[in-house]
């Protein structure tokens, strides 16, 4: 399995500084960005990458609200986020995130890198920001779809062609990101359910995805109480604390 990254997305932090992709603010290795900006994404031995054969170039009226170039996230945040596919954009990456998807690969994976005004990352099923899936790494297919809040981008290490399973969400628009990640998507419903992903690098409770699927499968949504977030153990109580004095 490659070491997948942190994406490489700055910060405004990282801004200043004029850090690529910096560790706070860049989606972590994979889409990881860089320790004091926002962290860039960064892989460590990464397989070979795949360069898959041309996709034929699809047009809007293909593809957009085409069930098949739709994808479904059950998220433990309350619900379903839906997502508009890009394959006229990203053909490979599209199709590499389909596949997935209907191997079950992103169910149960959570959010391991979440920063507030920036971007929600997952995709690495050791949610450590160094994983990914056994499949090849993908070539780039940058392109000029923006960075606005709700868009869906590749995370990767430093390589360019090196995305593998790794994706984020945009929680604000962040245009320094456009040509360096490959875009392949937008949420386009349940952005709600986004915002509410717990923060955190990574978060004290990770949210999940408890399933993600192909809209043109028609997989029903989870049940409402797997829809739910962990609770982090409340604190233990001293039986000092509880015989101590009322205060007034």
């Amino acid at each position: 399995m490659k070491s997948i990254f942190r994406p490489l997305i700055l910060t405004a932090m990282a801004f200043a500084i004029a850090t690529p992709l910096a560790a706070q603010e860049e989606p972590a290795s994979a889409p990881a960005p860089a320790a004091t900006e926002t962290p860039a994404p960064s892989a460590t031995d990464a397989p070979a990458t795949e360069t898959p054969a041309a996709a034929p170039t699809m047009t809007p009226d293909q593809y957009m609200g085409n069930p098949e170039y739709m994808l479904d996230l059950d998220l433990s945040t309350g619900g379903r986020v839906v997502i508009q596919l890009y394959p006229n954009a990203a053909p490979n990456h599209v199709e590499r995130v389909k596949q997935l998807a209907r191997q079950g690969f992103y169910d149960g994976v959570k959010f391991h890198r979440v920063i507030d005004g920036f971007m929600a990352q997952t995709g690495d099923p050791t949610a450590t920001g160094q994983g990914g899936s056994s499949l090849p790494d993908l070539k780039a297919e940058f392109n000029d779809v923006p960075h606005m809040r709700g868009t869906v981008s590749m995370a990767r290490a430093e390589s360019p062609d090196s995305a593998n399973s790794q994706f984020f969400i945009m929680l604000q628009p962040r245009f320094s990101l456009d040509h360096r990640y490959t875009v392949f998507g937008r949420v386009v419903s349940g952005m709600q359910y986004v915002d509410a992903i717990q923060k955190g690098e990574p978060p004290a409770v990770m949210s999940r995805m408890v399933q993600v699927s192909v809209a043109a499968d028609n997989k029903p949504m989870p049940p409402a109480s797997a829809l739910v977030e962990a609770q982090p153990a409340p604190a233990e109580v001293t039986v000092d604390q509880l015989n101590a004095p009322l205060r007034p």
